[in-house]
This record gives C-alpha cells, structure tokens and sequence, in this order.
C-alpha cells in the first residue's frame, strides 16, 4: 500500500507540476522602439560636426593623455574610444581643412555646388578650369573615404550618411552657392543659389 500511495503522490506532482505553455502568435501588433535609431544619429551628427570644425579650423587641442598607465585610465580610455574620430578621418579632416578657401570661393561664384548625396559637382562648366576639377576630384574623394568611414562605424548606409552630411554641407555653404535641394514632399531635388 505504501507504494501505492509513493506512485500516486509521484505521478500527481509529475502531472500538476508540468505547466502547459501556450505558444501562438499575439493579436496585437508588434512595436518598436526608434529611440536607438535617433540615438545613432545623434552620434553620427556628433562625429559630423567633429569633422566640420576640424575642416572649419576650430578644431580645439587634444587633452593631455595621463601619465600614469592606471586602471580607470584604461578603462576610461577604452570606453570613449568609439566616440573619438580614426586619426585617418582626423587627417582627411585636414585635407579639406587645407582646400576649404579655395572651394568657398569656387561655391560663392556659382562655380560649383554641394549636391543630395554630400559631393561637389561642378555647375558652371564654363567658368571651370582643369584646376576647378582637380579640387572637385580630391574633394569628393576625401568625402567619400569620411562618409564610408562613419557608415562601417555606426553600421548605417552609406546613401544615409551621405544624406545627413550633405544637410550639414549645404547649411553651412557660403552665400552663392548652388545647392540641390529636396522639393516638398515630392521626393524630387532641384537645383537653387543659397
């Protein structure tokens, strides 16, 4: 009877203590929450007006690494390593610090314009010698190694990258200058003189 009454209690925990577990598919619809997206661009802006002070010549001096090699400075230093810029943007940065003259001058004459995708592009043919395009190229060039550079670092597109920064180009361009502009809501861009 004792046993019995030990297979009894064992199969009645074994059969209580199972809980069914209900798999199916909610009727409600699935949320996200965007507010890691708007943190990335946040981030991306960030890096972007690094980058336009440097090229700008506000770039402020760096702070005086710690002598001591202790723990917290190498945590600390680990920690912010992905907010810094790559000393190959740094230097980029400081390529087109050297032409920004040369270029402001060429966009206050209409000469050449900040497009949609962040780029120079010649809109006065005319006007425009082979050392007007040899600046477009190198500008251009510079561009594309910073936009691939904060694309791989934040894991975005470069099209996003390229469309946020050109805002920043086209904000800051000197009066003159012909700018592509996105019109309404048409999803169409056009060209107009800031």
């Amino acid at each position: 009877m004792k046993k019995i009454m030990i297979f009894v209690v064992i199969v009645a925990a074994i059969g209580f203590g199972c809980a069914r577990v209900n798999v199916g598919g909610s009727k409600e619809p699935i949320k996200v929450d965007i507010a890691m997206r708007l943190d990335i661009y946040q981030h991306v802006q960030k890096d972007i007006d690094s980058i336009e002070n440097i090229v700008a010549g506000d770039k402020t001096k760096p702070m005086k690494k710690a002598d001591n090699h202790s723990f917290l400075n190498c945590l600390l230093q680990s920690a912010y390593a992905q907010e810094s810029l790559s000393p190959d943007v740094e230097e980029v940065a400081l390529r087109r610090k050297d032409r920004r003259d040369t270029l402001s001058i060429w966009e206050a004459k209409a000469v050449v314009g900040e497009n949609k995708a962040g780029l120079v592009e010649i809109r006065n043919a005319v006007l425009a010698d082979n050392s007007v395009d040899e600046l477009v190229k190198v500008e251009n060039a510079d561009r594309m190694l910073i936009y691939r550079s904060l694309a791989q670092k934040y894991g975005e597109t470069l099209e996003q990258i390229q469309k946020v920064y050109a805002e920043k180009l086209a904000n800051q361009a000197p009066s003159g200058t012909p700018i592509e502009v996105l019109i309404g809501s048409t999803n169409s861009y056009e060209w107009k003189i800031k």
